[in-house]
């Protein structure tokens, strides 16, 4: 099967894309103020891939963002399923394999960013959201 070219995000045109992204740089603004030091953006394997993972001291969290422009349809955590979750703990299993430390401690967040347009984002900071 032939693969799709990847297009990168400044020739991006979906408004969903865009917002995503958007919210990725705004979580992790707010996560490194907060004392936490990126280690990966957009961590990739395969055709799935994990927004963030983020590092503070032994801890590392392996961090879904979920940008909405209201609370509507749900909060951003209530948006990541079983099956999300599901390869969320895979690709953490592979990053651990190939980058973690002997003494480090793993969790699951979730960051969710409400963009309003009159106004900063709101943002929540949902630590270990979910057990493996």
């Amino acid at each position: 099967m032939a693969r799709r070219p990847t297009i990168p995000p400044e020739q991006w045109r979906d408004p969903r894309q865009i917002r995503g992204l958007r919210g990725e740089h705004q979580a992790i603004a707010f996560l490194s103020a907060s004392g936490w030091k990126l280690e990966a953006h957009r961590f990739k394997v395969g055709r799935h891939d994990v927004d963030l993972v983020m590092r503070r001291g032994r801890l590392v969290a392996f961090v879904e963002v979920k940008t909405r422009t209201s609370a509507t349809f749900g909060t951003g955590r209530e948006a990541v399923g079983w099956r999300k979750r599901r390869t969320l703990m895979q690709l953490g299993e592979v990053w651990r394999q190939r980058h973690g430390l002997p003494d480090d401690l793993y969790r699951f967040d979730v960051v969710e960013v409400v963009d309003t347009p009159s106004g900063p984002p709101a943002i929540t900071h949902v630590p270990d959201a979910w057990r493996g």
